[in-house]
């Protein structure tokens, strides 16, 4: 049972009951997605951010920045970050709470985006839903290239050194609990630790939660009136430009791994390549405009382009790969 299934109820009742739009339309489509997301996120914001505050306390983030970088094996930490990354169902929004929490711990730059990639990317509907509908064989072979794709593009932002593109208080944030107690030597009791940590959670979730009602209700609109059959009619070529055009339609439009599987199904039964729709819906989970409009709070333009591109060229380097295998 998915965790937030009371959430998608009290949209579906709020639509349809309170509100009484008519199930199946294209405006029901989109309040619905826009009630639902704007909760599940903010949610998410609410107990990650909580849940780091707790972590800055007791694990300081000069101890976990050395636990992460005095490695034996290069790149052991840009696997654990993708391994974190596979075993977390979230869509690319909801992903995003996380990513400001391993900042804000004082995680590397890189690997915090190896996660960002990979939590979309490689997701519960690619290990649980794809052997059915292509394969054991496609099946391994996706999710292989989908965490070297994120390892890669984790390790290539590190090296680029763009920590300077970062919102600076993410990256100097220490909770007051854990300042008094190593600059002051004070102890707090459980209570005045909870307080503060409930106070410097909200403190980052205040800041970037408007942003993700801004990005969600532009998810929302697309989501709820871009119709299906639109994206069909353009992707059906087999020219060498289909990848990127199925990368490039798939960029702007905002859904999880499940709600993209049967746009996917429509697609291959419609004709349209493997790779190419590959590409559509690993664009569609892994990037996105409300994904972007709320990174553009924690980050700047630049690093934000980089994300995006890299992330772009490993989508479209993987669907000419499954286009030529199959």
């Amino acid at each position: 049972m998915d965790i937030f299934s009371p959430v998608q109820i009290l949209a579906e009742t709020v639509v349809h009951q309170w509100l009484g739009i008519q199930v199946g339309s294209y405006l029901g489509e989109a309040v619905n997605f826009f009630i639902y997301d704007s909760i599940k996120i903010g949610l998410l914001l609410v107990v990650i951010n909580y849940v780091m505050a707790i972590t800055r306390y007791y694990f300081p983030m000069e101890k976990v920045r050395d636990l992460l970088t005095k490695r034996r094996w290069f790149g052991l930490d840009y696997l654990l970050a993708a391994l974190l990354g596979v075993i977390t169902p979230f869509c690319s929004c909801s992903s995003i709470p996380l990513f400001i929490g391993f900042l804000s711990a004082g995680i590397p730059l890189g690997i915090t985006f190896t996660f960002l990639i990979s939590s979309p990317l490689v997701n519960e509907a690619s290990l649980l839903l794809f052997p059915a509908l292509f394969g054991w064989r496609v099946t391994a072979l996706y999710n292989l290239v989908g965490i070297i794709v994120s390892i890669l593009g984790g390790i290539l932002i590190g090296r680029l050194h763009m920590e300077k593109y970062v919102e600076s208080s993410l990256l100097k944030f220490k909770n007051r609990a854990q300042a008094l107690r190593e600059n002051e030597g004070v102890e707090l009791s459980v209570g005045e630790r909870a307080k503060l940590w409930w106070s410097d959670g909200w403190e980052i979730t205040k800041r970037v939660y408007p942003y993700v009602l801004l990005g969600v209700a532009i998810g929302a609109i697309i989501h709820g009136f871009i119709p299906q059959t639109l994206i069909e009619r353009y992707l059906g070529t087999k020219s060498w430009w289909a990848i990127p055009a199925a990368t490039l339609s798939g960029v702007p439009l905002y859904a999880n791994s499940v709600g993209v599987i049967p746009v996917m199904e429509a697609l291959i039964g419609k004709g349209i390549p493997l790779g190419t729709a590959l590409a559509f819906m690993t664009a569609t989970v892994t990037l996105s405009i409300p994904e972007a409009l709320i990174l553009k709070k924690v980050m700047k333009w630049q690093l934000l382009a980089t994300f995006f591109g890299i992330t772009i060229v490993g989508i479209m380097l993987m669907g000419y790969l499954f286009n030529w295998i199959g």
